[in-house]
């Protein structure tokens, strides 16, 4: 029988929304006792309650489950399910309200940016800290440093404040340490969410060789077919409970299937849940596709994006892409290509709109994916998944090639020349 590396039993997370949650001063902790009978009586006296409006809400709620050593599970669910909060507590960031986690081994992760590394710290400084917080000596850690850096690819960077670094070049960082500092079980939270092509197919394949060490995984993403290839089981989580807990296929399946609803030709994001430092500097409020019209295979694609700038930020550059609705990008869009890059100013903002003459991707139900960029590369703004989207057949959309599984993803004319002795077929 596999020993049990995660226990969890009865797990609830409660937060209170506009409750004073900053830490105070002792000269303001003071303050505050001596003063509150006089603001009980002033309030009282006002025919006022005591108490501020606050509303409970409970991101997690009497949550169990066991992982056992070497498993790789995924945790999947909606925005604002409770899966950030679930690895909150399983890395001891957040402390839960009820219930228990029991972890057995030292533990790795990568939550989002900004936690885990100390800002004023160098990389090579925040990389021996994070290895003395593991346990492990400094002998340990030198023997994997030259591997850290080249798979983060710092180098050039390593002696410089994390604090001064770009999300992507934190974010390499942060999971490389995760990930080669031996952990005997490794937390990832959406490490899919930001970098390249190229540093995701990095990411996923280090991900598997630790599974392949028999080391126990626990991994948060909104990419299902990731999700699938790596992972065994899945726990899907909802209203920050188990839903489902079983083999990814079958859950995956589930999920997406119930995902799968009608979809509008405006999507609004100024709501929507945004990892790491996302939207900070620069945010995408809204687009809309059509002009609120329907989308059609074969058919022009207009999109309107409204922005809206909170720093001054420079080389900005769009982009959108759809993907499956298990999460494989299938297509993008990038001004990068062939539109210059603009600076924005901080308090503006406005709307850009790009224009495709032909789309060409198969009528279906896929997934959009928006992203930002500033001119050095970082991202400003980067939203996968954030809605579903219908292509529908058009005019020019033949019923023998409407069916995804029949004719692939995208469907193109090309140019085509038959010899001198083909005869057309004019019937």
């Amino acid at each position: 029988m596999s020993e049990i590396a995660i226990q969890v039993e009865h797990l609830s997370k409660q937060f209170r929304i506009g409750a004073n949650s900053f830490q105070k001063t002792f000269r303001e902790t003071v303050s505050d006792a001596m003063l509150a009978p006089a603001r009980r009586l002033r309030s009282a006296l006002r025919g006022q309650g005591t108490q501020a409006a606050t509303k409970e809400f409970w991101a997690l709620r009497d949550v169990s489950f066991d992982v056992n050593q070497g498993e790789v599970v995924g945790i999947i669910g909606h925005n604002g399910a409770g899966k950030s909060t679930l690895l909150k507590v399983l890395s001891r960031i957040t402390e839960p309200t009820a219930g228990s986690a029991m972890i057995r081994g030292r533990v790795g992760t990568l939550l989002e940016v900004g936690t885990g590394f100390h800002p004023d710290l160098t990389g090579r400084e925040n990389m021996y800290l994070n290895g003395a917080i593991l346990g492990m000596s400094r002998a340990e850690i030198n023997r994997k440093f030259d591997e850290i850096v080249a798979f983060a690819e710092v180098e050039q960077f390593i002696d410089t404040m994390v604090k001064h670094y770009s999300s992507g070049m934190y974010l390499r960082l942060a999971f490389a340490v995760a990930a080669h500092l031996e952990p005997e079980i490794l937390i990832v939270d959406e490490v899919l969410a930001v970098g390249d092509a190229q540093f995701q197919k990095k990411c996923l394949g280090k991900m598997g060789e630790v599974a392949q060490n028999g080391r126990t995984v626990l991994f948060v993403s909104h990419n299902m077919a990731a999700i699938r290839s790596l992972c065994q089981r899945v726990i899907w989580l909802s209203k920050g409970s188990v839903l489902k807990d079983g083999p990814s296929a079958s859950i995956v399946n589930e999920y997406l299937m119930e995902t799968v609803t009608s979809s509008s030709s405006r999507v609004d994001l100024r709501e929507a849940v945004r990892h790491y430092d996302y939207g900070k500097r620069f945010k995408i409020n809204d687009l809309t596709f059509n002009h609120g019209e329907p989308i059609l295979h074969g058919e022009m694609l207009n999109v309107s994006f409204n922005y809206e700038a909170y720093a001054d930020v420079y080389g900005v550059s769009f982009g959108y892409g759809f993907s499956s609705l298990e999460g494989t990008r299938l297509m993008t869009v990038d001004s990068d290509l062939n539109a210059p890059r603009y600076q924005i100013k901080r308090g503006q903002h406005g709307q850009l709109t790009s224009t495709i003459d032909t789309l060409n991707l198969q009528p279906g139900i896929y997934l959009l994916d928006v992203g930002v960029r500033s001119g050095d590369g970082s991202a400003l703004d980067y939203l996968p998944g954030c809605a579903q989207v219908e292509i529908l057949p058009g005019p020019r959309t033949p019923p023998s090639m409407s069916r995804l599984d029949y004719a692939g993803n995208v469907r193109l004319s090309g140019q085509w020349q038959w010899p001198e002795t083909a005869q057309e077929d004019r019937d």
